[in-house]
């Protein structure tokens, strides 16, 4: 990837193109599954988005996996979809945006007060 990539994103809209080619190849179920993932994932999302590239490239491989060996999307992905999402980031360790910003406000607060 070069700078102008970075820059633009264009690396990421690529990537993502690819993703739903991918994700259009999966059954009717496994796709709303995927939308319901990405919306949930998106609000983890650091400024560029970049931090959940490889979460969302784990998950659609685990969505081809499991509609290739005939698994229901709720075996795979339980009832909480949300949940789901929630567990993985914080595994992963995904800091939202929000995150970041409550940590330089904790940080500001501490160093008013002399901690």
């Amino acid at each position: 990837m070069n700078f102008w990539e970075k820059v633009t994103g264009s690396d990421m809209t690529k990537e993502m193109k690819i993703f739903e080619e991918r994700a259009s190849k999966l059954p009717v179920d496994f796709q709303a599954a995927w939308e319901k993932v990405k919306t949930n994932l998106w609000t983890h999302s650091d400024f560029s988005g970049r931090n959940l590239m490889p979460i969302l490239e784990g998950v659609l491989g685990l969505l081809e996996e499991t509609a290739a060996d005939g698994q229901s999307v709720q075996e795979v992905l339980g009832e909480d979809i949300k949940g789901f999402c929630y567990a993985l980031v914080g595994e992963e360790e995904a800091k939202s945006y929000r995150d970041k910003w409550r940590r330089q406000l904790n940080n500001t607060i501490a160093k008013k007060l002399g901690k």
